[in-house]
Formats: structure tokens, C-alpha cells, sequence
């Protein structure tokens, strides 16, 4: 679907999922297409990820795999899906009177799934089709240091080797070189700490804000189950799960790899991991013994469980919300660089593969692509306000969800109203579909309604189940009492009610007795 007209020079800051979609867009509408990462190749081995941990698996949903869907690729939804695992549910573990238990959830009662990807994957397979295409170059080790959005010109660091960039007795001509580039559009796709954002925060009147919520995370890992493995799998657990172990202050979770392994969090209070950090070998096995039963020793060896504990990094939880995301018709911000969010909902990384469907939308609804000069500045300056309008109070509304939702995976699972609330919105999705019913999640994860609409519906369905709770309840209470007036006027009322009464009572005091 390229463009006919004069292709302009677009150059985006940042080559992660997000980032390398945005400029598959780009190129696939026949734009010259800059790629500039602060890190090496993604693709490479050696390059250390932002956050120096050794793997990540992401959860990819209906608005990541539609946004991919529109790239103009017909080989790379097939291609990133062929290297999921698809997870049809939550498995949430626990212990109850000295026995381990595992207790199903799915997702969707229509049976969606959200699937398993590796990260490095994922980025894999769009930077290689990334670059098959003679319109696009990239600059990896280039690290974005100024930036004049109306002048549109940027400026990069190229990095040297670390043996130079890191004396800081080196002169000014023998730093690191940088190089001057000139563009038409500017996209920043470059994570929660973007430089694209600090920059465009000195042009654009941005309204920020920031928070770290009171929670670490550490990565641990379960290896294949080779001595107890069927013949078809050696995964320690069921692989189409999603494992959760709830507590009230805590929360440990698996994801299933391809190599049959399980990338797994935990989630603490930061004094909850200084408190660990002073004794992690007489602390941790106990501390996981009581919270999270089951994980060590069956899982992960006690060994391994320290020596993780003690060599993977404990990182922090940033949510982030700013507006407006662009400035005039030269720059724009996407994914984590415009609402970085807490990891609760699994959609981070969707949204932000959302934005590029909604961004390029908006330019191709304005026209960008088929008028020229100074109209088509101008069309892409009303583009850039539309993409802020629609998707600003989206991105709001899912920092919000994921936020709340950390409360309901870590105690709301296994809470008797979530899953009478779920039974029921459940059952009228499946059985009354004219109704439009459906849960949060499902809305979430397996639509691509917008986010601050989930809400909204949301919203009026639990005022409708109240009502419908609350009329219910009359209709019984009126029941019951058309039922006590006949045996008042039959006479012998009072003995009738003495005796339900009795009932009742020997009822309890017998079900009392079974569970001692």
C-alpha cells in the first residue's frame, strides 16, 4: 500500500515491538524509514536488555496480534503466532488443610486465549522483515541528545566502544561523534525513560505525570521437568495456564517458554525485599513455603531459588501518564515513551502496538499519504491532534485497569464475589448474546473496543446487576411472605414458623459437625 506521491523521511526513536512496527507502518505506506536504538541489534545475543534481565515473556492479546494484522505483512501474524503458547486461563495454586491445589480459570467463556511470546522473538521477526525492505535503515548504539521539533533536525550519539565512552577524562573532540539528521516526522517509540518525551516536553505544553507503586518485581525461572516428563512434554506444569499464587501483599506467577521452562515474577513490597535481601538463604525458603506453596523445593530447587533471588536484579514498577503525545506536525510519542503502565493487565505492550494502528489510522484518515507540500504538513498536524484526542483518555483508562487489577490477581481470584460476579457475566455472554455481555477481561484482552469504552460498559453492567440483585431479592422476600401470610391464615402459623425455624438451625448445627 505504498504511497505514490514524494516519499518523506520519517525517523523513529527506539527498535522494540513497538517501535519496529511503527516502522513497518511507516515503510509499508512508502516513507524512508530511520531506525535509531541506543542499544546494538536487538537481534544479537550479546545486547543487554534496558532492564539487565536475561529473558522476558509477554502476553500478547486481540489488539496486539490486530495491529500487527494491519501492517502489511500477510506472513507475520502467522510467523509470531507460530512461536506463541496460547494460555486459555489463569491456574491459581494454593494449600488448603496440608494439600496442594490448583483451581482452573479460563479467560473467556468462548474459549480465547492470550498467548506466551518471548520478547526477543517477537522483535526478532519484525526487525527481519524490518529489514527486507529497501526503504528502511537502522542505526543501532545511537542514542538520541537533542532534538528541534521545528526546525526538524535531531542529533545522535553514536557510541564507541565502552574502553572510550566511559573515561570521563576524555576531551570534547574525543567523545563520542554526533551526527546531525533532518526528518519530516519524528516517532518516539523509546520506553518509559524517552528521550523523544523529555525532548518534546520543551516544545509541547505536556501535563505529566509519574508514579512508582510500592511493589518490586525479580525474575525467576522453572526449568523443564525432564524426570517426571510425558512422553509429548516435559513442562513442570500445564502449559496452557497462566500460574498464579495470590497472597494479600504478594504474588508469584509462571509463564510457559517454548523450551518447556517457566518464566516466572515475584511481586513484594520493596520492604518485603530489603527485608529478604539480609538473609536470602535462611529468609527465602520459608518465606515462599507460606505464601507461595508448591513453588519450593517441587518447583525450583532451594539452591536455585537463593541464587536467583540474590543475581537477578529487583526492579521497579512505573506507571506513567502525560498529554498531549505530539507537537505540531514533526513529532509523536507511542507505547511506554506516551503511558508506560504496570505489567497487571498484560497490555502493555498490546496498547502500545495499538497506538500504531490508531496513529496511522488517524494520518490516513486525514489524507497524509495522497497530498503533497505544505497541505500535507498540515494534514499530518491534524492527524497527530486526532491520534492525541482519541487515544490519550484510552491510555488513561488501562493505566487505571492495570493498576486495580494487581489488587484482583493478587487476593480477587479466589474471592467468592469475583467469581460469583464472573459466573454470572459469564453465563449471560454465553447464553443471551444479544445483550452484548461480557467481562471486563474478555472486553479487554479479546476485543479491540476502546479502553475508556470498557469501562463505561463495564460500568453499566454492574449497576444492571445490582438492580437485577435488589429485585431478586424483593421478589423473594414477597414470595416468602405470601407464602407465611397462607399459613397464618390456615391456622397453626406460629407452629409452622417455630418449626422452619428448627429446620433451619439443625440444618447449620449438622453442617457444622461435618466440617470438624
Amino acid at each position: 500500500m505504498a504511497s505514490e506521491i514524494d516519499p518523506e523521511k520519517v525517523i523513529v526513536i527506539g527498535a522494540g515491538p513497538v517501535g519496529a512496527l511503527a516502522a513497518l507502518y511507516a515503510a509499508t505506506r512508502g516513507d524512508h524509514v530511520e531506525i535509531y536504538e541506543l542499544r546494538g541489534d536487538l537481534r544479537d545475543a550479546s545486547t543487554v536488555p534496558l532492564n539487565f534481565t536475561k529473558s522476558i515473556n509477554l502476553a500478547l492479546s486481540e489488539r496486539g496480534i490486530n495491529a500487527m494484522r494491519h501492517a502489511g505483512q500477510d506472513d507475520l501474524i502467522k510467523s509470531v503466532l507460530g512461536e506463541t503458547i496460547p494460555m486459555y486461563g489463569r491456574m491459581v495454586h494454593g494449600e488448603k488443610n496440608g494439600k496442594l491445589f490448583e483451581k482452573p480459570q479460563t479467560y473467556d467463556v468462548r474459549g480465547n486465549a492470550i498467548h506466551a511470546v518471548d520478547r526477543g522473538g517477537l522483535n526478532k521477526r519484525l526487525l527481519d522483515a524490518l529489514e527486507a525492505m529497501p526503504n528502511v535503515t537502522f542505526f543501532f548504539n545511537h542514542k538520541l541528545t537533542g532534538a528541534d521539533f521545528k526546525r526538524r533536525k535531531a542529533w545522535f550519539e553514536r557510541k564507541l566502544p565502552a574502553s572510550t565512552t566511559q573515561n570521563p577524562d576524555l576531551t570534547e573532540s574525543e567523545r563520542a561523534p554526533e551526527i546531525e539528521v533532518d526528518f519530516d516526522l519524528l516517532i518516539g517509540a523509546d520506553g518509559a525513560h524517552s528521550a523523544a518525551r523529555f525532548h518534546l516536553m520543551k516544545f509541547a505544553r505536556v501535563s505529566y505525570q509519574q508514579e512508582y507503586i510500592d511493589t518490586l518485581w525479580c525474575e525467576f525461572h522453572i526449568p523443564p521437568d525432564f524426570a517426571s516428563a510425558t512422553s509429548d512434554s516435559t513442562f513442570a506444569l500445564s502449559p496452557r495456564h497462566l500460574h498464579i499464587w495470590p497472597g494479600t501483599r504478594f504474588m508469584f506467577i509462571a509463564i510457559p517458554s517454548l523450551d518447556h521452562s517457566f518464566t516466572c515474577t515475584l511481586f513484594a513490597p520493596q520492604s518485603t525485599f530489603e527485608d529478604l535481601s539480609h538473609d536470602p538463604e535462611t529468609l527465602l525458603p520459608p518465606f515462599f513455603t507460606t505464601n507461595f506453596p508448591g513453588v519450593s523445593p517441587n518447583l525450583i530447587s532451594t539452591m536455585n531459588l537463593v541464587a536467583q533471588f540474590t543475581s537477578n536484579p529487583h526492579l521497579p514498577l512505573i506507571s506513567i501518564k502525560c498529554t498531549p503525545y505530539h507537537f505540531s506536525s514533526s513529532a509523536v510519542i507511542l507505547g511506554d515513551a506516551a503511558h508506560a503502565m504496570v505489567p497487571f493487565y498484560g497490555q502493555g505492550m498490546n496498547a502500545g502496538l495499538e497506538d500504531v494502528r490508531v496513529l496511522f489510522s488517524c494520518l490516513d484518515s486525514e489524507g497524509v499519504y495522497t497530498i503533497t507540500g505544505s497541505a500535507r504538513s498540515s494534514a499530518r498536524a491534524n492527524a497527530l491532534s486526532a491520534y492525541t484526542t482519541h487515544r490519550a483518555p484510552d491510555a488513561s483508562a488501562i493505566n487505571d485497569l492495570a493498576l486495580r487489577n494487581y489488587l484482583e490477581m493478587r487476593s480477587g481470584v479466589v474471592s467468592p464475589i469475583y467469581l460469583v460476579r464472573k459466573f454470572v457475566e459469564e453465563t449471560l455472554s454465553l447464553y443471551l448474546p444479544a445483550l452484548g455481555w461480557r467481562t471486563q477481561y474478555s472486553r479487554v484482552s479479546f476485543s479491540n473496543e476502546r479502553y475508556s469504552e470498557v469501562i463505561a460498559a463495564v460500568r453499566q453492567q454492574g449497576v444492571a446487576l445490582l438492580v437485577g440483585l435488589v429485585f431478586m431479592g424483593c421478589v423473594a422476600g414477597g414470595s416468602m411472605g405470601w407464602v407465611i401470610r397462607r399459613r397464618l391464615r390456615g391456622g397453626g402459623g406460629m407452629n409452622w414458623i417455630r418449626g422452619w425455624v428448627k429446620g433451619v438451625l439443625r440444618q447449620i448445627g449438622e453442617r457444622r459437625g461435618r466440617g470438624r
